[in-house]
């Protein structure tokens, strides 16, 4: 089940899909009874969409959360795979683990890089070149503009994670210019509207991967 949204919520949003032909649908004779969701490939396409989308709200709009903002780290990572492209350096596995994720549990992630492309799949255990983990504060901190791992446990390729956080941290110099002291230093230019995180509070059922459900 996903946070912040119902089941009814979610099985509607998910049948529309498959109307759509964004989703296709597989059912198991199985108890209990399980469904499979799988992105059909004209939902793929609007990956780098999706992903150019994350990026430039990485680079304009990211703020600290606030008190009663919850940052769906699950959000950020789906969308790795619209984050890659042709510069992106490594190939090989990594592993990302929040460890207070899913309701105080771990919750893992498996980030495949290729040339010019990656994939994710979440509760995937399996042999990975590197592993990163660390609580949810911990990967906030990490992908904030100041970039700060040190509560982030890394062990294996250091290059793959290093390509992690070249696609999902913002720049620190364009956060730089959209910080409220270089606004205000600006006089007569426009100000740009302050907007929450963009992966506060998000529960999108559309990020790439399968979707299993009931």
């Amino acid at each position: 089940m996903l946070p912040g949204i119902s089941t009814e919520q979610l099985r509607s949003r998910l049948n529309r899909m498959v109307a759509d032909g964004m989703l296709t649908r597989r059912r198991y004779r199985e108890v209990p009874p399980r469904v499979d969701y799988e992105l059909t490939e004209r939902a793929r396409e609007l990956a780098p969409v999706l992903g150019e989308l994350a990026r430039w709200g990485y680079e304009w709009a990211w703020s600290p959360p606030r008190e009663a903002e919850r940052v769906d780290l699950g959000a950020i990572f789906r969308l790795i795979p619209g984050l890659a492209g042709p510069n992106t350096p490594a190939s090989g596995r990594i592993e990302l683990t929040v460890t207070d994720g899913n309701g105080g549990e771990p919750i893992s992630y498996m980030v495949t890089f290729a040339p010019a492309a990656a994939t994710i799949t979440e509760r995937e255990r399996g042999r990975a070149d590197a592993h990163m983990r660390g609580d949810a504060a911990a990967w906030i901190r990490a992908l904030s503009p100041d970039g700060t791992r040190s509560g982030l446990r890394a062990t294996g390729d250091r290059a793959l994670a290093d390509a992690l956080f070249a696609m999902l941290a913002p720049s620190p110099v364009r956060h730089a210019m959209n910080s409220p002291r270089s606004r205000c230093s600006a006089k007569g230019s426009v100000r740009p509207r302050t907007s929450p995180n963009p992966a506060a509070s998000s529960s999108d059922p559309t990020s790439p991967g399968v979707l299993r459900g009931s």
